[in-house]
């Protein structure tokens, strides 16, 4: 069979013409999937301003909320139940205004959800003394061993000298690490600097429970052979306990059973009995539903196997109001989403400051 000369000329140009047609294709689709993005940019920078203001929005319908909770004078606390807190709301609350609140509203051409939580229901760690530190961490289950030198180190972070004290950390010691650091010397404002503190490992920081922490947080644990074993278990971490921002006063009515625990005298089971007692609809009568108060004598009549000096312990650490909020607003404009979050301090119920405010 023979081939044209004639014939390879065409055969060229054929594939020449394939290669531009395919050429053509791939600039045409990336300039169309170019324009798409960049009109979608362009109706998002559109929508920065109405999610702004929707996020403050939010902020400012939660701040409604939890002032008209003051108003509700059959409920002289604020508990789980609440509106406020997502429950459905007590028998206090059927003339007031907040039987008709909203969790989705909707503004303009966009929506916001909202989400409020007491930061009263941890502990402030700038206020906590080494008897609280110390049973938080017995409550964790750390290592006696270990227990002196973690909450002297972070109380040595917060104090403003250089003294160590027993079993303590101060700058020397950060000093050696690397990268070096300075021991703060003043009050935690995140968390999360538990993690730059002698002692505070990462178990400890989030609880060998928990399912919140970032990927490869816990390392693997070797033993003298090399072989690899199971590490400490704690149930809860330091972060579930604590808080940097708060009156100083845990929320008895929302304190979780973990928190309850870092009480001196309160062991797993009275923390259970806690939490069980304070469930319930409140029936006027303060014996049922959330605390009102948090005397001793009250207290006990309220707790089953509660001691009257356990009692009074828990009236100098708690109260049964809170008076710091955290509220997540959840905004989106035309499938265009931005979380915004804001502290409030309240002090009356038209006295509720915007402490901070900002978007991730």
């Amino acid at each position: 069979m023979r081939i044209s000369v004639a014939n390879k000329p065409r055969g060229i140009a054929l594939i020449i013409v394939m290669i531009a047609i395919f050429v053509l294709a791939i600039l045409a689709g990336g300039f169309a999937y170019s324009m798409k993005v960049e009109t979608k940019l362009a109706r998002n920078r559109n929508s920065e301003t109405e999610l702004e203001w929707l996020g403050r929005s939010g902020v400012e319908y939660a701040r409604w909320i939890l002032g008209q909770q003051l108003l509700i004078a059959t409920e002289p606390y604020d508990a789980l139940n609440q509106v406020w807190a997502g429950g459905p709301g007590g028998i206090g609350m059927t003339n007031s205004p907040l039987v008709n609140v909203q969790k989705e509203v909707r503004l303009g051409n966009g929506s916001f959800t909202w989400t409020i939580t007491d930061l009263e229901r941890k502990i402030n760690i700038n206020i906590a003394n080494e008897a609280v530190l110390q049973q938080a961490m017995v409550s964790m289950g750390v290592d006696a061993g270990e227990i002196t030198g973690i909450a002297n180190s972070i109380l040595d972070w917060i104090d403003p000298d250089d003294d160590p004290r027993i079993d303590g950390t101060e700058s020397d010691f950060y000093q050696r690490q690397e990268p070096p650091y300075y021991a703060k010397n003043g009050p935690i404002d995140d968390i999360s600097e538990l993690l730059l503190i002698r002692g505070v490992s990462p178990e400890i920081y989030w609880g060998t429970a928990s399912t919140n922490h970032p990927p490869g947080a816990f390392q693997p644990h070797f033993n003298r052979l090399g072989m690899e074993v199971a590490g400490p278990a704690y149930p809860f971490g330091l972060v579930d306990l604590f808080t940097p921002l708060s009156t100083g006063k845990l929320n008895i009515n929302t304190a979780s059973a973990a928190a309850l625990q870092a009480i001196p005298g309160i062991d797993p089971m009275m923390a259970e009995a806690i939490v069980s007692a304070r469930q319930g609809e409140d029936d006027g009568s303060g014996q049922m539903g959330p605390f009102r108060n948090t005397s001793p004598q009250y207290l006990w009549s309220r707790v089953p196997g509660l001691s009257l000096e356990v009692a009074r312990g828990i009236q100098m650490l708690c109260d049964v109001r809170s008076k710091t909020f955290q509220v997540q607003i959840d905004a989106q404009v035309n499938g265009y989403t931005r979380q915004f979050v804001a502290i409030l301090g309240r002090n009356t119920h038209r006295d509720i400051q915007i402490l901070n405010f900002y978007w991730k």
